[in-house]
């Protein structure tokens, strides 16, 4: 009675914070961008929120218990790489006003690429994002309460979705402010209690292999070769982080550059954690329970087997809140997207109250779509996040070299980045299907196997390149664009220190963060 009692009370107080904000959101700029007034701690929180979907505890915890810590090399490149954000990328963002990532790149570039981007970042949200998340709710559910995933997952897509479409981007930082912190706290929890049930860090040693406690492993590994979790994890993240809709958009709803860069610093050090609380997880439930731990299935299993009643449903309501923060942010930058780079991009005098109701439409399409997709999702990798990852790796790497190149290099020009991503995108979109095949559907491709079979972190690393030498030959200095026209979309070298000013405390924790990262990999390495 307890724990129904606490998921009930953590379900009418997301609500009743989701549907405060939907009385405000009167204009696309409050709707989309939560009228930018947001502080730096609910950035940095929501974000962090944004990116810890139920799919890390479900899969960061499988991937350990299969394979020990080297999945964490993702969760500290992208440490980095926030910083890379704040410093790099957000003053051209927030000095052009724009609400998406694709809108950014017409000013640099050309409508083709703005057109290209957001239609590649919709098929990824839903064949990654939305889908994935919901997939690994689905498994959570299923081992807790005996559901099967289709139910569960539809379930909770509408009860997002609800607050979701009437309260906007406001509705799901606030949120996620919340849902950040019962994550956060659950994980810890657990893991203290895990270690407690085994005997502590020096008998969890004792009782895996001791490469389960490195993070780099030999360059010929199929799926964590060392060239691909130290450079491919960093061009998978500056994606993601750096380029990506669902991330980006929470920092557009900064007060001011400062805020922002402070929101990406302040979550840079919150994913230092999830190593320790989402990873590590995983190595303790298949030191405990070696023949039941099939993966994806070691988080569930320590929440039923450690956490008695009244704390269980504080962490399913941890994994909740982790599922439900996702799909929210996701749902919401979706829904922009087609609202204003397909909507408003046709009809550019449409009024703000039309745009809103077009934004909750387009949320409620997305939604109806990503649920029509998960029954595809058992046919792929066994590790979800694994799956999530190859595909995002098959996107990542074209769309870091323009983003880059683009603002790094004044003489970049819009028929080099529109060929690199096309060229790019179908690299990266034939592999992954090749691998569908392969890999999800047990097909020999005869001489192709051995492709599919290269790890597709260092086949990111691989793209990257040829994407960066693309955008350097087919970029014709009578193509460039006047330097005028590129002031705010690009760094301005001579005035470099001037275009990333900050102030000294924000400075200082760069370094800190830094130095803390680059020591946690010199000791797992």
């Amino acid at each position: 009675m307890l724990g129904t009692s606490i998921l009930i009370a953590y379900f009418l107080g997301i609500f009743s914070i989701g549907f405060h904000f939907a009385r405000k959101g009167r204009t696309s700029r409050d709707y989309f961008l939560a009228g930018q007034h947001v502080g730096w701690f609910a950035i940095g929180a929501s974000v962090f929120a944004t990116n810890i979907g139920s799919e890390h505890f479900i899969g960061l915890a499988g991937s350990g218990a299969s394979s020990g810590l080297a999945v964490g090399a993702y969760e500290w490149s992208a440490s980095l790489c926030l910083l890379v954000l704040g410093w790099l990328f957000l003053p051209h963002y927030l000095k052009t006003r724009v609400f998406t990532m694709p809108e950014f790149l017409e000013r640099r570039f050309s409508p083709g690429c703005r057109a290209y981007l957001t239609w590649i970042s919709v098929f990824a949200y839903i064949f990654t994002k939305i889908s994935v998340s919901l997939f690994a709710g689905g498994i959570l559910i299923r081992e807790v309460f005996g559901w099967d995933y289709m139910t569960s997952a539809i379930l909770l897509v509408i009860a997002t979705g609800a607050y979701t479409i009437a309260g906007g981007l406001a509705a799901v930082i606030y949120t996620d402010l919340i849902q950040a912190f019962i994550l956060i706290g659950g994980a810890i929890l657990l893991t203290t209690l895990g270690l407690s049930e085994i005997g502590g860090v020096a008998n969890l040693r004792a009782a895996l292999p001791d490469d389960f406690f490195h993070m780099l492993k030999p360059a010929s590994d199929p799926v964590y070769p060392w060239p691909g979790t130290t450079f491919g994890t960093i061009i998978l993240g500056i994606w993601y982080w750096c380029t990506d809709q669902v991330i980006v958009q929470k920092t557009l709803s900064a007060k001011h550059v400062h805020d922002a860069r402070k929101g990406t610093i302040f979550c840079a050090a919150l994913k230092i954690l999830p190593v320790f609380i989402l990873v590590l997880p995983g190595l303790i439930a298949k030191a405990l329970w070696p023949e039941d731990v099939t993966g994806d299935n070691a988080y569930p299993l320590l929440v039923l087997r450690l956490l008695p009643a009244g704390v269980q449903s504080l962490m399913i309501a941890a994994l909740l809140a982790a599922l439900m923060s996702s799909l929210s942010s996701v749902f919401n930058s979706c829904s922009t997207l087609l609202t204003m780079d397909v909507y408003k991009k046709r009809r550019p005098d449409a009024a703000e109250k039309t745009l809103v109701s077009v934004g909750r439409i387009m949320t409620a399409v997305i939604v109806v779509v990503s649920i029509l997709w998960i029954p595809f999702i058992q046919h792929m990798n066994n590790e979800i996040y694994q799956y999530l990852q190859s595909i995002q790796a098959s996107l990542a790497a074209p769309i870091t070299a323009v983003f880059l190149i683009g603002i790094l290099w004044k003489g970049a020009t819009a028929r080099a980045a529109l060929t690199t991503l096309v060229f790019g995108g179908i690299m990266g979109i034939g592999r992954f299907l090749l691998d569908v095949l392969h890999n999800g559907l047990g097909w020999d491709l005869g001489r192709l196997n051995a492709f599919v079979e290269f790890s597709f972190l260092n086949f990111s690393v691989i793209l990257f390149f040829v994407s960066v030498g693309i955008m350097f030959w087919l970029s014709r200095p009578s193509e460039r664009r006047s330097v005028e026209n590129l002031a705010d979309v690009t760094l301005d070298w001579q005035n470099g220190a001037a275009e990333i000013a900050g102030r000294t405390n924000e400075k200082i924790m760069t370094v800190i963060i830094s130095v803390v990262i680059v020591g946690l990999w010199s000791y797992f390495g």
